[in-house]
């Protein structure tokens, strides 16, 4: 029996990651090995290679004999290629982080820290190019090194990983094969002891990540990648979503050995026949009619700790979901206040609920310049759990409740900033192309809006005329039967308009207080002496001016997707 475990070499462009992948694997897929011949002559890698290395089963698993197959992807570390990674990261299950032992963490071994996080359990730190610190001072080198990231990872789930030194290829890539490369088989051994049994479930629909399509001679065409759900036998029916098209499976292989079923976890060549290998360069395969095209999408989702700056309501992210990334905007929204410390929901979204519209994800680091004055009345309330629309500007196909991570590619790739933002599952995908008219108006996020005006005179004992909370050119139709507040206490509701310059009538059911009817006469009645040009009334008058006007208050909250703009008062 073999275990297949996937192990993710990621780091920084330049650390030695495909010279680790080659020192360290025993036979090479067909994708292994900067196969492109752009990233051979550039000596960067572009695409996702795999290779595999084998081994005994370690006793620690308790299958007794059997093989242990490491499956290394090696991922670019180009900053450009960060999608490609983002990709990969959906199928690891245990990671290198390569480090140049020259230079420490650099920008892309922090970006891939943070998708390792999120994708990954487990973790490897692998200090590169030992070879290239002088003997003497190898040790302490080392030695310094490794306390450095100790450090960089206290704070992560990774905290007290083991770290490795090795020179993968002494000498650089210009010396000759002969040179042995340095600590390898001491990394084979922590692989070893770091392998677990992923939980791998044969059950479900069939989801296959296609990294690699390429023909053969009178076989046909072998599309190669990673399983990340179900399982697949020989004669079975597969869909390629993007393309539409589906085919029967003819043949399959695992680094080059015949097999007839394959499941999740696996890595696996499946042949087709009479389908054109330039179609499909990257993308899913699937159990036919089991993945969705969607438009729009609610996600739940965290901010990541250390993307610089707030993540804004309508501003615009790549979001990878599953293995496409596309443009996408975004509108955040959290839960009604009430609802701020209810449970998580997992992987559920509520449409019954109301949910609260913001204009910006809440964090700690986005209300700390708005509540500096609040500060000594305690914590900033923030809600355990918070969503997003997410509209794509094309349509993506996907796995439900598949991974969903949000970035700003566009930043300077030189700048020393993580340019990933957020990441999160996806709950909910809108299948219709028309999901504004059919699909949003279910969503209930609201606003909720204030509005203010001045009270302008007494009518009688139970009424008073407003202005200043309409524009002259408002229906105040509309807002007739909502409830208002006077600044004095007393209760009214908007009986209609008055007169032609947006003022209106308000019932004070419950009448008016005394002393508000002493002081709106009070009021009233200074201006009609200022009206009578008594010039010398109106500069005494104005040194005991306490008259504050009284205002009136409107609130009430208006679904955002509501078509007939309702406003609504609890």
């Amino acid at each position: 029996r073999v275990l297949n475990v996937n192990v993710g070499v990621l780091g920084h462009i330049d650390s030695g990651k495909t010279a680790l992948a080659r020192a360290l694997s025993t036979t090479g897929s067909t994708a292994a090995f900067d196969r492109a011949p752009q990233s051979r002559a550039r000596g960067i890698t572009l695409d996702l290679g795999f290779s595999c290395l084998r081994t005994a089963l370690p006793p620690q698993l308790g299958l007794g004999p059997g093989e242990l197959q490491f499956t290394l992807v090696d991922c670019p570390g180009h900053a450009s290629l960060i999608r490609t990674i983002i990709g990969g990261a959906q199928i690891i299950d245990l990671m290198m982080l390569v480090i140049d032992v020259t230079k420490g963490m650099q920008t892309q071994s922090a970006e891939c820290l943070v998708i390792g996080q999120i994708a990954c359990q487990k973790m490897v730190v692998v200090l590169n190019k030992i070879d290239l610190l002088p003997e003497g001072k190898r040790q302490s080198a080392i030695e310094k090194m490794t306390k450095k990231m100790q450090k960089t990872l206290e704070n992560t789930k990774f905290c007290g990983c083991p770290i490795v030194a090795v020179a993968a290829k002494p000498g650089g890539p210009e010396a000759p094969e002969s040179e042995n490369p340095l600590g390898v088989s001491e990394l084979i051994e922590v692989l070893k002891s770091q392998a677990y049994l992923p939980s791998r479930d044969p059950s479900g629909h069939f989801l296959m990540a296609v990294d690699h399509c390429f023909s053969i001679k009178g076989q046909g065409t072998v599309m190669t990648g990673t399983i990340l759900s179900g399982s697949v036998s020989l004669g079975d029916n597969v869909e390629i979503p993007a393309l539409k098209v589906t085919k029967k499976v003819k043949s399959m292989q695992m680094f080059r050995t015949p097999v007839t079923y394959a499941m999740q976890g696996d890595r696996v060549g499946i042949c087709v026949t009479q389908f054109d290998p330039k179609l499909l360069e990257r993308g899913l395969i699937c159990t036919p009619e089991s993945l969705h095209t969607i438009h729009a999408a609610v996600i739940s989702l965290k901010k990541i700790q250390y993307f610089r700056g707030a993540l804004q309501t309508k501003a615009k992210f790549h979001i990878t979901v599953g293995h496409e990334t596309v443009m996408g905007r975004v509108m955040f929204f959290s839960p009604a206040p009430a609802d701020f410390n209810e449970e998580v929901q997992e992987n559920a979204f509520d449409f019954e609920k109301d949910y609260l519209y913001q204009e910006a994800y809440l964090s700690k680091d986005s209300n700390a310049s708005e509540n500096k004055e609040n500060d000594q009345a305690g914590e900033v309330q923030l809600p355990r759990q918070q969503w997003a629309l997410l509209e794509f500007e094309k349509p993506v196909t996907c796995p439900k409740l598949c991974l969903v991570i949000g970035s700003k590619l566009d930043t300077d790739i030189h700048a020393n900033t993580c340019r990933l933002a957020f990441h999160g599952v996806l709950l909910q995908g809108m299948e219709d192309k028309n999901y504004t008219e059919t699909f949003l108006p279910k969503l209930k996020v609201y606003k909720l809006k204030h509005k203010e005006g001045q009270v302008e005179r007494v009518m009688d004992d139970y009424s008073v005329i407003g202005r200043s909370l309409f524009k002259k050119e408002t229906n105040i139709q509309i807002f007739v039967g909502l409830k208002v507040k006077l600044s004095t206490g007393e209760d009214g509701i908007i009986e209609g308009g008055f007169g032609q310059s947006g003022k209106f009538k308000i019932r004070i059911p419950d009448g008016l207080k005394p002393e508000t009817k002493i002081l709106l006469t009070a009021a009233s009645k200074k201006k009609s002496k200022a009206g009578k040009g008594d010039t010398t009334k109106e500069d005494e008058s104005s040194k005991n001016d306490s008259v504050q006007p009284i205002t009136i208050s409107l609130l009430f909250k208006r679904y955002i997707f509501d078509t007939q703009k309702k406003m609504i008062q609890s």
